[in-house]
């Protein structure tokens, strides 16, 4: 018997094959190094990082699809905010923030706490300065 979850796994690999490549696409434009790219996929393993890297991933766990939600979402939002800075879309998640939710270190310093409700974070506050939804 075909169960929902069994249906579904064709849909959850394309989609895990696309979130990778927007992920390593978004990581290119921050210039993450492999340490940063993981913490931020909420990855441990090298040879996995290295797998999802070459596009050998299979479906993604919930966790990482989720993060990797958010991480676009950011970059949305920052399209969004910076649309006649584009330069800036890239620079400011590394940039220091005096907002007290960054307390004057980067997004990208206070996203790479490993934890994803972090990027939550980031993701709203982003929002919120948009005019978005929070």
């Amino acid at each position: 018997m075909l169960t929902p979850e069994k249906a579904a796994l064709p849909d959850r690999k394309r989609l895990s094959e696309v979130a990778l490549k927007a992920f390593f696409n978004l990581a290119e434009h921050w210039q993450l190094n492999r340490k940063e790219a993981m913490t931020l996929l909420g990855l441990e393993s090298t040879s996995t990082y290295a797998n999802w890297k070459a596009g050998k991933a299979g479906g993604l766990p919930r966790d990482t699809l989720e993060r990797i939600s958010y991480l676009l979402g950011i970059h949305k939002a920052l399209r969004i905010l910076f649309s006649r800075h584009p330069e800036s879309v890239y620079t400011w998640v590394r940039k220091p923030n005096a907002d007290p939710l960054f307390a004057n270190r980067s997004a990208l310093d206070f996203m790479l706490s490993g934890q994803v409700a972090d990027l939550f974070l980031v993701r709203q506050h982003l929002d919120s300065v948009r005019g978005g939804w929070a």
